[in-house]
């Protein structure tokens, strides 16, 4: 294509069209300048669409020589954005239009421009220079900070006695039953320790660092008696003695274990520091009292039993018999026998005329859906109490209170006076204070006055701390339930709390509870809510 009197001069990366008039020129219009360029070379550039339409206006009417620049040649354009906390760099390329393309050389300047020096993708800036353009392409990706992971106390040995119960979220231990006594041999791995981590630093793209969380160290508890750190391994624990592995708080222990066939006259009272084995029965008027355990094979009748851990008893108690446990207590049945607990009382099977106490909860008829049954005597739990069958048509008043923690209603008590008697203190020690500050202090008293204040109040801070943890669990106490999986018979007295509730009449599968406004409710199986008691 030739268009007489018209050419295209580049200067500087300016593209100039030049006219020299032609009385014998066919009409020029835009489209064929258009051709024109791309013929010349120049369909690359970034062309002037205005420009190229008014000269070809031009190029039809003026009658002087002219030129107007109508294209030009344009680098490619790059731009960075730092975005999420300099934790990512992108990318965006403006495409070349007949200028120098962007290389993998210019943008790794831009990014040192921008402050980018760490995590750069070179790969990926090389294939956006490849394509030649782009739009906020991830170039360069921070590291973030990975925290320490906390440390673990791992048990090695999975039948275990557990003296550190956890809760569950309505405040109620997570009870099993057990079966035979767990026993381990010296040497016997129990426990072992993985220390926590330090975590790994991370870093911005601009290269600055971040730091890691380290994890929560836990090491073995100071005093774990039956049981060592191994000679070589620091991580270790290790039984010392043959015993009992018992699961206590930050360990494991091994406590020694007394076996005896019976407990009788022959035998007489034991009292050991350990864990008691009774392979047959302990008699009337017997005393067996253990700092751990105590497991019992056959009954217990008429004997007393006083254990710092668990009390399990494969038969059944009866004749006056009386158990007294720093954890939980299991029988397979009990009649008129007095038992407390720190945390569960099961009885598999039934209760009858019993005085039966549990700062947490108790259960009767786990293994007997169909005829549990608690029937008369007295049943205090803290939170829980589920059984078949609640009361008996045939029998006395049995009766049930729930709700309440004497123990921990006492602790209360004695920590408001004692918060009362911290907050005076400090009173009185800020009252001298400024009594030293007014008057002067020829003694020189007030640093040592000041330091006492300091004491006080952290000791007050401590004391309101525990108020509050106590509370929480006051609080649970309004969650107590009753669950009863067969129904209600005969006459129960039932206590929510310090709330009497008389029931004189037969209730079916649900359970009793109290809500926020002090009724007392039965909530059948299906669901259906009856007001037992009212506010």
């Amino acid at each position: 294509m030739n268009l007489p009197g018209i050419t295209f001069n580049e200067a500087d990366g300016k593209v100039l069209l030049v006219s020299q008039p032609q009385p014998d020129r066919e009409p020029v219009d835009s489209k064929l300048l258009h051709a024109l360029l791309i013929q010349e070379g120049f369909g690359d550039c970034q062309l002037d669409e205005a420009a190229i339409s008014n000269a070809a206006n031009m190029c039809n009417v003026q009658q002087a020589p002219f030129g107007l620049e109508v294209a030009r040649r344009v680098d490619a354009a790059l731009a960075i954005q730092i975005e999420l906390g300099d934790m990512t760099a992108k990318l965006s390329i403006t495409a070349a239009r007949g200028g120098k393309p962007a290389s993998v050389l210019d943008v790794l300047a831009a990014l040192e421009q921008a402050g980018v020096t760490f995590g750069i993708d070179e790969a990926a800036v090389a294939q956006a220079c490849q394509a030649g353009l782009c739009s906020a392409l991830v170039v360069a990706r921070g590291q973030v900070a990975q925290d320490g992971k906390d440390a673990v106390l791992e048990a090695l040995v999975s039948d275990t006695i557990d003296r550190a119960p956890k809760l569950n979220e309505q405040g109620l231990i997570d009870y099993r039953e057990h079966g035979d006594l767990p026993v381990v041999a010296a040497g016997t791995e129990l426990m072992r320790r993985i220390p926590a981590t330090p975590g790994v630093p991370g870093k911005t793209v601009k290269g600055q660092v971040l730091a890691a969380i380290a994890g929560h160290d836990a090491h073995f508890a100071a005093k774990l008696d039956g049981a060592e750190i191994s000679s070589s391994d620091a991580n270790l624990l290790i039984a010392s003695v043959n015993g009992q592995p018992v699961r206590v708080t930050d360990g494991v222990m091994v406590e020694p274990i007394f076996r005896v066939k019976e407990v009788n006259m022959a035998t007489g009272n034991i009292h050991f520091d350990g864990t008691v084995h009774v392979a047959g029965e302990v008699i009337q008027g017997m005393k067996v009292q253990a700092s751990g355990d105590i497991v019992v094979d056959g009954m217990v009748d008429g004997g007393q039993l006083d254990a710092g851990g668990n009390i399990q008893v494969a038969g059944g108690l009866i004749a006056h018999a009386k158990l007294h446990a720093g954890g939980s207590v299991t029988a397979r049945f009990a009649e008129g026998v007095q038992i407390t607990a720190g945390t569960v009382i099961v009885i598999t099977d039934m209760a009858i005329d019993c005085e039966l106490h549990s700062l947490n909860q108790i259960i009767i008829g786990s293994n007997s859906p169909q005829r549990g049954r608690l029937v008369g005597g007295t049943t205090a739990a803290a939170l829980l109490l589920r059984v078949p069958l609640l009361g008996s048509s045939k029998a006395g008043t049995t009766k049930v209170i729930v709700g309440t923690n004497s123990e921990l209603e006492a602790r209360y008590t004695a920590l408001l006076a004692r918060i009362e008697s911290e907050k005076a203190e400090e009173a009185n020690l800020d009252k001298l204070i400024k009594q030293l500050k007014a008057i002067g202090d020829p003694k020189h008293m007030l640093d040592r006055v000041k330091a006492s204040r300091q004491h006080a109040v952290q000791v007050w801070g401590q004391s309101l701390t525990e108020k509050q943890t106590l509370e929480h669990e006051l609080e649970l106490s309004l969650t107590a339930r009753v669950e009863v999986s067969q129904g209600v018979e005969g006459a129960v007295d039932l206590m929510f709390g310090h709330k009497p509730v008389p029931l004189r009449r037969e209730f079916e599968a649900g359970s009793f509870s109290m809500n926020e406004q002090a009724q007392v409710l039965f909530t059948d199986l299906a669901g259906n809510v009856l007001i037992v008691a009212a506010t």
